[in-house]
């Protein structure tokens, strides 16, 4: 693992979780594998504070236990999972599009708590729901149960692993409890008989009195769920990602109705394909014809020659497998990514080299292996200019000299020079500089918040007043008043510092889409080895 990830899930750890899980998180990347008593002589924390950042980091997944050979447990970091806390803002948005603000609340409830039972995460989102709504209007329990289900039908959400039960007569209990996870009843949602409303938070609920009386009604509701914890499936989500990336890919490249009958044929396989296969199942002609949305009139004879079309296309995303029902069709879900990383590269190529190096640099992609003459010949470059292009490309690495000698002697005038590129190097490298691109968005956030601590402060104790006045009925003038202690000048900064803020922010997010995007394709390149 680099430096820069490492750098990365660092400042990532210190901004949602805080200094000490940070210190626990960052030692377990850099050192691996390491026993408790390790973690707290080496990070300088004492026991108690590294047992409670791991209880942290266990709750998130992003640490897992496991039995050592010798008989203690020891703690492993996952890096990737750690990497996934910049993607939470999609997947929240994601949940948002399909099912709306219940799911796009069900999904912030689950990655802001690791791990919730499905009555305690129906309750919270019921409760946030009514905290937005009129005064006589409440969410009903059901209601977020319902979207609850779509989303576990649908496998955005999925059970966690559960303790395995021993006997009773093994002796003392184990070192670590073991984990088992029933894969048939990964997504199955219980029966549970929820009954009420959201509330609204009242200064009364706070009271010792009130809260003795409900506790006993509160723990045999949550005891009908008891042990069953949900959490957030971030692989359907980035299966989600891809697949509406090779719709968007499809739609640029061709039209909006094939587009519509990719989007189909992914939404037909999206639960029966793994987000690892390399293609989906295949999906005859008729099914495809049956599938499509309601309202969209074209003729199965259209549709057939649609799915030629794109069968014939030099991309080849789709793919015939069969004759029967029509013909059966697959999507090529490796080649797609790849596409889409190879894309990614030549669009880089462009907007740091210009478009007559993007030209040299598909013209390599496309013949794969070109003598310096040839690729002067090919892309219609002055030989000047193309020597430049190359030589400035091999020094970033985009391009790769391959020496083919004529005699054993390597002498350079019997020899031939192929320039050309290697995809997957050039993507891993790109996606090292999207890490640090991303370390450096958030290190310039954190600075600019720094150096303006004491006027957001400002600005936050004023906002408080005003709600509270606003509350108790105060008159305009008065709130006025209070307004006008944020200066001119300082109303300004605060609407600068918003502005580069919000900039940042989406910067770190269409980083994060390249980053996807590239991640993908090393991935699946690593499935085809496998």
């Amino acid at each position: 693992m680099s430096a820069v990830e490492s750098k990365l899930c660092s400042l990532l750890l210190q901004e949602h979780y805080g200094e000490i899980v940070d210190r626990v998180g960052t030692f377990l990347i850099r050192t691996g594998n390491q026993p408790l008593r390790v973690i707290a002589n080496e990070t300088g924390t004492s026991l108690d504070q590294v047992k409670k950042a791991l209880c942290v980091l266990i709750q998130h997944n992003l640490v897992t236990y496991q039995l050592n050979k010798r008989g203690f447990v020891e703690y492993k970091a996952h890096v990737d999972r750690f990497l996934r806390i910049l993607r939470y803002p999609r997947y929240i948005y994601t949940a948002k599009t399909l099912y709306g603000d219940t799911g796009e609340l069900i999904v912030e409830e689950l990655l802001l708590n690791g791990k919730m039972t499905l009555s305690a995460a129906v309750k919270k989102v019921a409760d946030r729901l009514t905290e937005t709504m009129e005064d006589s209007k409440s969410m009903e329990y059901s209601e977020v149960s319902a979207t609850f289900t779509h989303l576990a039908d649908t496998h955005f959400v999925q059970r966690c692993p559960t303790v395995q039960e021993k006997d009773a007569t093994e002796g003392r209990p184990p070192l670590a409890p073991t984990l088992q996870m029933n894969e048939k009843e990964m997504y199955i949602v219980p029966k549970l008989n929820m009954t009420g409303r959201g509330k609204r938070r009242r200064s009364s609920d706070d009271d010792d009195g009130g809260s003795q009386a409900k506790r006993p009604k509160k723990e045999a509701e949550d005891s009908q769920d008891d042990g069953v914890y949900w959490q957030v499936n971030t692989e359907r989500f980035h299966q989600h990602f891809r697949d509406q990336a090779i719709i968007s890919a499809v739609s640029n490249k061709m039209d909006q109705t094939s587009s519509e009958i990719v989007r189909t044929m992914l939404r037909m396989s999206e639960v029966t394909t793994s987000s690892s296969a390399a293609y989906t199942q295949p999906l005859s002609s008729n099914e495809i014809f049956r599938s499509l949305p309601t309202g969209y009139n074209i003729s199965k004879q259209v549709l057939d020659q649609y799915l030629t079309l794109l069968a014939d296309d030099p991309l080849e995303y789709v793919g015939r497998s069969g004759d029967s029902g029509g013909g059966m069709f697959v999507i090529n879900l490796h080649k797609a990514v790849a596409s889409l990383a190879t894309a990614t590269l030549e669009s880089l190529v462009q907007e740091r080299f210009g478009s007559r190096c993007a030209r040299i640099f598909r013209l390599l992609l496309r013949k794969r292996h070109l003598e310096q003459k040839q690729v002067e010949d090919f892309a219609m470059v002055p030989a000047k200019e193309a020597k430049e292009m190359l030589y400035k490309m091999l020094s970033q690495n985009l391009v790769s000299l391959q020496e083919i000698p004529k005699t054993p002697d390597h002498a350079p005038s019997r020899t031939f020079y192929l320039y050309t590129v290697n995809t997957l190097p050039c993507a891993r490298m790109l996606l090292q500089r999207c890490y640090k691109t991303v370390a450096n968005l958030i290190e310039r956030r954190q600075y600019d918040t720094k150096e303006n601590k004491r006027l957001l402060e400002k600005s936050q104790r004023i906002e408080a007043i005003i709600a509270s006045m606003q509350a108790t009925g105060a008159e305009e003038g008065q709130l006025q008043e209070i307004e006008e202690m944020i200066t001119a000048p300082e109303r300004q900064q605060l609407e600068s510092l918003k502005r580069n803020v919000n900039k940042l922010d989406a910067s770190e997010i269409q980083v994060d889409e390249t980053i996807f995007i590239l991640e993908s394709y090393i991935n699946s390149t690593k499935t085809k080895a496998g």
